[in-house]
């Protein structure tokens, strides 16, 4: 199944991260571009997820410097514009799998794109990891334990329902039964022209 490689990879990721555990450790893609295309996006994916889980953290610091906080704000900005072109080349990559299927009469497109709900699954695995984490916090209480734990439960049941769910819609797709429609983000306040605070400086 997809997903099963997809949760493999997401978990290789974040492991790989806290080895060193620094928004500023340099990035290192061990899957190959060309002959791995799918593994280096997956991958890619959940770096920059990773990243930026922890620039969310560091930046709700209250004592935080203002300068510093909004030169953050400006890394999770370029931050999710990487991640929105990622989650798309990673459609774009669907799109090229499943080019040559004739949908049937009656498919239906499903209300987001298979890229999309490997965005939530990259997302929930770090949700996991960090819930995880508070579940077995030796300083933590065991209120604040068992709490976790019963949320930590609930995210695992979610990961098996999302990794089902994605991997029978590309099965969908691949049998005609759905069928694929990308709408780029058109993110507007990124880009120059449509920003009219940018568009004015």
């Amino acid at each position: 199944m997809f997903t099963d490689k997809a949760n493999k990879i997401f978990q290789e990721v974040i492991k790989k991260y806290h080895e060193i555990d620094s928004v500023d450790q340099p990035f290192t893609n061990p899957y190959d571009s060309e002959s791995q295309l799918i593994e280096h996006l997956l991958y890619r994916k959940c770096w920059i997820d990773t990243v930026q889980w922890h620039y969310e953290d560091i930046v709700r610091d209250p004592n935080i410097d203002p300068v510093a906080g909004l030169k953050l704000k400006r890394l999770i900005d370029a931050s999710n514009q990487d991640r929105t072109d990622t989650v798309e080349y990673i459609d774009s990559y669907f799109l090229e799998k499943y080019k040559a299927v004739e949908p049937k009469e009656n498919a239906t497109i499903n209300t987001e794109s298979p890229a999309w709900g490997v965005d939530r699954l990259s997302i929930l695995a770090l949700k996991i990891y960090h819930m995880h984490e508070e579940a077995a916090r030796e300083d933590a209480s065991t209120d604040h334990k068992e709490k976790c734990q019963a949320k930590l439960d609930i995210l695992l049941e979610q990961r098996v329902d999302l990794s089902s769910a994605i991997d029978q819609l590309l099965k969908d797709i691949e049998n005609g039964d759905k069928y694929m429609k990308v709408y780029k983000q058109m993110k507007m306040y990124n880009d120059d022209e449509l920003n009219p605070v940018l568009r004015n400086k």
